[in-house]
């Protein structure tokens, strides 16, 4: 096989040829060299696609020429490691899957209440303590039930930059995030003087156990600030990533309204109030990484207060706010939860392991459009920079279910998010099921992926009896933004 870098197609795009004088592929980049030969393994066969080829079927690869290009540059999946750990070995997994589908950010949700993963030498106590919880709820809903295992697990620096070196040989960019000043219990429970002990007891928190909104935030402090800034200086040693995620989501002012010192920052910055505190820090932390060639990119409630010069949202509310940052001039990366949350059921059926959130069928996922129509054909459209599919981990307590949450709907997204498709009402599902089925469920079986079927869930892949939580109101989707 021949490879070339031709810069006049364009980044990530290629040129694949295959004739009788052997097979050519010529990329933009050499990240198009990478995409086309994903293409290239499509064609060759279910062996492309196992660890050993066991040689049972004759491939014949037709002369061809395939002339490509990705829609947006930020193709992204988010996972999340904080609330179930998932083993380094199950992270290099994922990377392959995303690069099979040419996907190419892996977001890394890395603390939350429930859990610290990454290592910070400075600060021992994080994952001494903030790795591991005494036990789990199982589900949402009623009645309560509680895995009474102790669950945690963390991520050693050098683990980390394997997997960065590993996404980077697949032209996968791992994007860090470091939550907040919401979500941040398990880091209190490290270091309670992070906590607002003016108002509670800070010292008697532990990292949480259960799901939702949490209230115990991070205090508007400079040693707070000083001691996120030194867990960030390790963060960008380990990952080069130009962006930086610090979440900046669910941060619940109820502590900050009660707490005389939060009260008293307000006061001396001449804040109108607790939504301008939390931009304040949000603001801080912008300067801090443009310092140092970094972008800060957060969730949409970063918006809250004013957004910070140089930020980038990531779109989970509907759309309004990545519409309101896209016409401020702030780049997107658009993945609401109402189109692309694949923690959310796949199907309104009482099989369905442990039934959240709203329905998202394949079919809703591959007629999801992430720029809406008020922003298509305006100058503002330039902004939303790409999309991302987010798996939260609350009631996804290991790697098969993972599997079966991801698949195949990120087969879909990731169509989505490559190609140039016809409005979602015009696009041809039934093509796209046909392909799947003819092809793409078994080189899904040959990667070992445990997907759910089309059918329904395998009686393995059921979770009776685990309490769940369904959003019965009709969602919105794209049409009406």
């Amino acid at each position: 096989m021949r490879t070339s870098v031709d810069p006049a197609l364009g980044p990530e795009a290629y040129r694949l040829t295959v004739s009788a004088d052997g097979v050519e592929i010529v990329g933009g980049d050499d990240a198009g060299i990478h995409w086309g030969s994903q293409t290239l393994r499509q064609m060759r066969g279910l062996d492309a696609f196992r660890r050993a080829a066991i040689g049972s079927e004759p491939v014949n690869v037709p002369y061809v020429v395939v002339e490509d290009a990705p829609r947006f540059a930020w193709r992204g999946f988010m996972l999340d490691v904080a609330r179930h750990f998932l083993p380094k070995d199950g992270v290099l997994r994922y990377i392959d899957l995303l690069a099979a589908h040419k996907l190419n950010v892996l977001h890394l949700h890395l603390t939350d209440d429930q859990g610290w993963r990454i290592e910070i030498e400075r600060y021992p106590r994080l994952t001494e303590v903030g790795a591991w919880r005494p036990r789990t709820r199982m589900g949402w809903g009623e009645p309560v039930m509680w895995d009474e295992r102790p669950h945690g697990g963390f991520y050693s620096q050098d683990d980390l930059r394997e997997i960065v070196a590993y996404a980077a040989e697949r032209h996968v960019t791992v994007v860090p995030e470091v939550d907040l000043p919401g979500h941040s219990q398990a880091a209190i429970a490290a270091y309670p003087e992070l906590g607002n002990s003016d108002v509670i007891d800070t010292s008697a928190l532990g990292v949480k156990t259960d799901w939702g909104i949490n209230p115990n935030v991070l205090a508007p402090t400079e040693a707070m600030l000083r001691f996120y800034e030194g867990v960030l200086e390790e963060v960008l040693d380990i990952f080069p990533s130009r962006f930086v995620h610090i979440g900046g989501d669910e941060c619940v002012k109820d502590q900050w309204r009660a707490s005389p010192t939060a009260q008293e920052r307000i006061r001396e910055l001449g804040l109108k109030d607790e939504n301008e505190l939390q931009s304040w820090i949000i603001r801080h932390f912008d300067r801090w990484l443009a310092e140092r060639g970094r972008r800060l990119v957060g969730w949409d409630e970063i918006l809250e207060g004013g957004l910070a010069e140089g930020a980038t949202v990531t779109c989970w509310r509907w759309y309004r706010g990545g519409i309101a940052a896209a016409k401020a001039g702030h780049d997107v990366v658009m993945c609401p939860q109402q189109e692309v949350y694949l923690d959310h059921v796949q199907a309104p059926g009482p099989d369905e392991p442990v039934p959240f959130g709203w329905v998202h069928t394949l079919e809703d996922v591959y007629r999801f459009e992430p720029v809406p129509p008020s922003l298509a054909g305006t100058p503002e459209a330039s902004h939303v920079i790409g999309t991302q599919a987010n798996l939260w981990t609350e009631v996804v307590e290991d790697l098969g279910r993972l599997d079966y949450q991801a698949f195949p709907r990120l087969a879909a997204f990731a169509e989505v998010a490559w190609s140039q498709l016809p409005a979602p009402d015009e696009r041809d599902f039934e093509d796209f099921d046909r392909r799947m089925n003819a092809a793409h469920y078994a080189r899904l079986d040959a990667l070992g992926v445990g997907y759910r079927p089309p059918s329904g869930p395998h009686p393995w892949q059921q979770r009776p009896g685990v309490p769940g939580r369904m959003h019965h109101k009709p969602r919105k989707t794209w049409r009406g933004a």
